[in-house]
């Protein structure tokens, strides 16, 4: 049982990353603008930039859409609409809450509840974060122009209201964990504040963003057995960031040309032509993470097996997307 378990948790990452990569193939251009719509890569246009980014109309899009008007823009600033990076926030700490089930039994149904409430309120208070710092370059780019503080929706002083509110709620959450937990929880919070300005200063910042968004890998391990086991929670939290490097960087092509006239960082334009191979030094490096996750939990043979499927999923999305939109725009420029 503890192998199936394992197994599911892999699956589980195959089936992001695969919603992840294909977005930057150009076919649905909505679920890589919402991920990193978190912080500060959400920047792909709304609307009206030609057919590959006719986005259908989805069911949390809608909803928002349905809202009384005066709520909407708050909707819109959470990224309630875009709900692919509250995923990317849950998923890592589903696989250490899933992993840190007993033998035979079913993960903690109230840990992964509370959890998804605290992935869609950090998201949103992220987003807000993002926002808050960015509004002067979103003014000056025409895909960012319409977020809520950029359009004038909302001022400054109803935004930090606002993130007031929503980290108020998040704290609610934490604070039905233990001690160890909640002050694991709550020294995230730096991560969550700086990460927006790192893209200023470093061309890491997807290292910050997996350092973030890939913390949920130690708290749910903790919240359930009471403090993280560092022979697990460490490696299972190396591999989301390195798995969060892949798929950002991907992401991070297909906004290069206004970060780099904007005087913006990222790993697309550090790695330029190299993208290729530093993906693929990633990918080595998240399965042998995770296979020594796998090691020091005895997981079994579903567990590895699908691992490799993770693999070779990585290796055709790697050879796929960065030949069709990492390395053209290098070669004309």
């Amino acid at each position: 049982m503890l192998g199936a378990a394992g197994a599911g948790l892999v699956r589980g990452l195959r089936a992001g990353t695969q919603v992840w990569l294909w977005g930057s193939r150009g076919r649905s251009l909505t679920l890589p603008h919402a991920a990193r719509g978190l912080h500060a890569g959400d920047r792909r246009p709304s609307a009206g930039r030609g057919p590959l980014e006719r986005r259908p109309s989805l069911p949390a899009a809608a909803i928002v859409n349905s809202a009384p008007r005066p709520l909407q823009p708050y909707l819109r600033l959470m990224r309630l609409d875009k709900p692919i990076g509250t995923w990317l926030l849950y998923l890592p700490c589903t696989w250490s809450i899933g992993l840190a089930a007993e033998p035979g039994c079913f993960p903690d149904w109230y840990m992964l509840s509370l959890f998804g409430a605290g992935a869609v309120l950090m998201r949103g208070a992220g987003c807000t974060i993002n926002d808050m710092w960015d509004q002067d370059y979103d003014k000056k780019v025409t895909r960012t122009a319409s977020r809520p503080i950029a359009a004038g929706d909302i001022s400054t002083f109803q935004s930090f209201v606002f993130l007031g509110g929503q980290l108020t709620l998040a704290l609610g959450v934490l604070l039905c964990l233990n001690y160890y937990s909640i002050a694991l929880g709550a020294a995230s919070l730096l991560l969550v504040i700086t990460y927006p300005l790192m893209k200023r200063i470093t061309y890491w910042p997807q290292l910050a963003l997996g350092l973030t968004f890939n913390w949920g890998a130690l708290l749910g391990w903790s919240a359930v057995k009471g403090s993280c086991d560092p022979s697990v929670c460490l490696p299972l939290y190396f591999s989301g960031i390195t798995w969060t490097l892949i798929y950002d960087t991907i992401y991070a092509h297909q906004d290069k040309r206004d970060d780099a006239l904007i005087g913006l960082k990222s790993t697309a334009l550090l790695f330029r032509e190299d993208t290729k191979q530093w993906l693929s030094g990633f990918t080595v490096a998240m399965l042998g993470a995770l296979s020594l996750v796998g090691v020091n939990i005895g997981q079994t043979v579903p567990y590895y097996t699908a691992l490799a499927a993770v693999g070779a999923h990585l290796a055709h999305q790697i050879g796929a997307c960065v030949s069709r939109t990492c390395i053209t725009w290098y070669e004309g420029n």
